[in-house]
């Protein structure tokens, strides 16, 4: 059975950092891409950042230069450090397994909300 846990989510200030973290159990991870994706209330999931499995990665073009996407394979883990965040960074975020030529692959966390206010 495939678990997905997404962790690190909290109230910020605009400006400030926080570094998701998704722990993938149950699969060989270093055999799946990885990727983030976000819901802001209101609106649909959208792709954040995403990472091959041979660790060429991509962001949308509103998170370049202030998010960095990486993985730990030995911790079966894949990371998000958010930096320089701002209130419409606000939204759910989930971790996604097995991200595949633009498309999602079968496998979510729960997600965890990021909340950026003062």
């Amino acid at each position: 059975q495939v678990q997905v846990v997404e962790s690190g989510g909290g109230l910020v200030q605009p400006g400030g950092s926080l570094r998701l973290s998704c722990a993938a159990f149950g699969i060989s991870f270093s055999n799946y891409a990885m990727a983030w994706y976000r819901q802001a209330p209101g609106k649909q999931r959208d792709l954040v950042a995403h990472m091959t499995i041979g660790g060429r990665i991509n962001y949308v073009d509103s998170v370049k230069g202030r998010f960095t996407i990486s993985r730990d394979n030995a911790k079966n883990t894949v990371y998000l450090q958010m930096n320089s965040l701002k209130p419409e960074d606000t939204a759910v975020y989930y971790c996604n397994v097995g991200y595949y030529s633009g498309l999602p692959g079968d496998y979510w966390g729960q997600g965890t909300l990021v909340t950026v206010s003062s």
